[in-house]
């Protein structure tokens, strides 16, 4: 299964156009995308409840026409998720109101835009958050250095490369350059670990092939079986994380189906298991049987060897009397 864990969404999108870039993502062979919806202004201190204002779009959407085509046609939308991006600028933001965004969306990123909020990503948040997502067309002021950056991916975060941005028309040339440099020592720091890959695309024109993106990413430094994995695994990797953390207990036991029984089925239980505790009953009662024959058994023969055997004096003590006794006669 193909992976696309970013493609924009704002509360002005249209859902025409939304639906199109949805089924282009499935045309192009990608089961599962995230609409992600960027937030740039300050977490609130309020402990107001999280609102998620991105809309639910079922797997098996029609057109939006609405006619009746068959599936080579009219294919189905991929299974979507709905993904939050904070800007982080301070590295004392609340930390306490994360956990309030993981439970209003499926996933939940984070882009830091200085050094200190990027360690404060990395390594000091209560969780990990699911993506790390930089702005690779900026100048970012700091090095990304590869003890900060494997700490976050050993804690289980991982850090997203948005292809599009090096895409974009409206991009110039020195925004490309950063792009690259920033890939470049982003996968140094890495060494091409904990590394997702995703479009970012505001509309279907931003999209690719699986096979374009990975050529592309070998061309910036990545290998094809890193890319791969990028666009695969490690991308599936952080999707199942983040649904254990909701459907199960404490993140760690998933919690699949709850252990309940009919009576029927309990009564069957416990009458076979009445039925194994009769057998062996019964077989522990016959070894105990057994037992005590053998035992009488040898208690009988060592009783008759002792009434038969006499011993040297006693026999010849007879043997005298006998002589004795034809003497006499």
């Amino acid at each position: 299964m193909l992976y696309d864990l970013n493609i924009a969404w704002s509360p002005s999108t249209a859902t025409a156009e939304l639906e199109r870039t949805l089924r282009f993502a499935k045309n192009f062979g990608y089961d599962v995308v995230a609409l992600n919806h960027s937030v740039s202004a300050p977490i609130p201190n309020t402990p107001a409840p999280i609102i998620n204002p991105i809309p639910q779009l079922k797997p098996t959407t029609s057109p939006s026409s609405g006619a009746a085509t068959s599936p080579a046609t009219a294919p189905t939308l991929p299974t979507i998720l709905r993904r939050v991006t904070l800007t982080i600028t301070d590295q004392s933001t609340n930390n306490y109101r994360l956990p309030d965004y993981t439970r209003a969306y499926d996933l939940l990123a984070l882009r830091p835009t200085t050094a200190e909020s990027f360690k404060w990503a990395c390594l000091e948040t209560t969780e990990p958050p699911a993506l790390i997502s930089l702005d690779m067309t900026s100048f970012l002021g700091w090095h990304i250095k590869p003890r900060t950056a494997m700490g976050a991916v050993k804690r289980g975060a991982r850090f997203e490369i948005c292809y599009s941005q090096a895409l974009d028309p409206s991009a110039d040339a020195r925004q490309r350059a950063n792009f690259i440099g920033n890939v470049l020592s982003l996968l140094r720091a890495t060494r091409g670990r904990g590394i997702v890959v995703s479009s970012g695309a505001r509309s279907s024109i931003a999209l690719r092939g699986p096979a374009d993106v990975i050529n592309l990413l070998a061309v910036w430094g990545l290998g094809p079986e890193r890319g791969t994995e990028a666009l695969g695994a490690g991308a599936r990797a952080v999707v199942v994380n983040e649904g254990i953390k909701r459907r199960g207990f404490r993140g760690v036991v998933d919690i699949v189906r709850p252990a309940v029984e009919d009576e029927t089925a309990a009564a069957a239980r416990k009458e076979e298991a009445d039925k194994g505790r009769a057998e062996k009953g019964q077989k522990q009662k016959g070894q105990l049987q057994g037992l005590k024959r053998k035992e009488e058994s040898s208690t009988s023969t060592s009783e008759g060897q002792g009434q038969g055997t006499i011993s040297k004096r006693k026999a010849k003590k007879m043997r005298m009397e006998a002589l004795q006794a034809t003497g006499a006669a």
